[in-house]
């Protein structure tokens, strides 16, 4: 579990954050073909159950989920994304709440969502928060993660200064390894090489898994 104070520190830079966030990233997907394609691929797998976006923001990519016909709610530790988001995409549902100890069921949920929202998490807490995405999924069930990969062969995580709150950026073999030891076994993953035009020149990681 996240400590509290990590936790707070995150949930208030974000608050403050919200406005500008919402407005410079409301319409991301539109010029990002990969990203699309893998929520696309998500969608496919996870069609015919409830999906849970963890750190959805102002909710964008929830609606995206909700547009491709899934059954998409939205969780975040900020309140005033919350509200955003509510606003918004009033016909969806969205809660405040941790994803670290998300108020959902044992095995109730066909998808797991966690795009740049596991960066905030200090490393060695990520285990745990793996096995609560664990705990939620229904066998079968599909994770797909977005983060920042750490460069070649260096160390499994690396700090990096992120806009909002203190964040990490992974190796992508150590986090499928940590996927593994918690139950969930990689499926495909999709790295995007850094664009001269992007404001950070990091590869961009997605990975999808699925529970047993």
């Amino acid at each position: 579990m996240v400590d509290d104070a990590t936790l707070r520190a995150t949930r208030e830079a974000y608050d403050t954050a919200a406005p500008l966030y919402a407005e410079l990233f409301s319409d991301s997907l539109r010029d990002s073909p990969l990203d699309r394609a893998m929520l696309g691929a998500f969608a496919e797998a996870v069609r015919g159950g409830e999906v849970a976006d963890l750190g959805c923001g102002p909710g964008y990519v929830t609606a995206h989920l909700a547009a491709s016909g899934l059954d998409a709610f939205g969780v975040d530790a900020s309140p005033v994304m919350i509200r955003l988001a509510r606003r918004a995409f009033p016909e969806l549902r969205f809660e405040a709440g941790a994803m670290e100890a998300l108020d959902v069921p044992d095995g109730a949920l066909a998808g797991v969502l966690s795009r740049w929202s596991l960066i905030h998490t200090p490393p060695a807490e990520v285990p745990a928060a793996l096995a609560e995405f664990h705990r939620v999924l229904a066998p079968g069930g599909h994770l797909l993660l977005g983060f920042w990969a750490t460069d070649g062969a260096g160390p499994a995580t690396e700090v990096f200064d992120h806009a909002v709150a203190p964040a990490h950026r992974w190796s992508p073999d150590r986090l499928a390894e940590l996927l593994r030891e918690t139950g969930i076994t990689e499926v495909a993953r999709l790295i995007r090489a850094p664009q001269p035009t992007d404001r950070r020149q990091f590869p961009e990681v997605h990975l999808l898994a699925r529970k047993a």
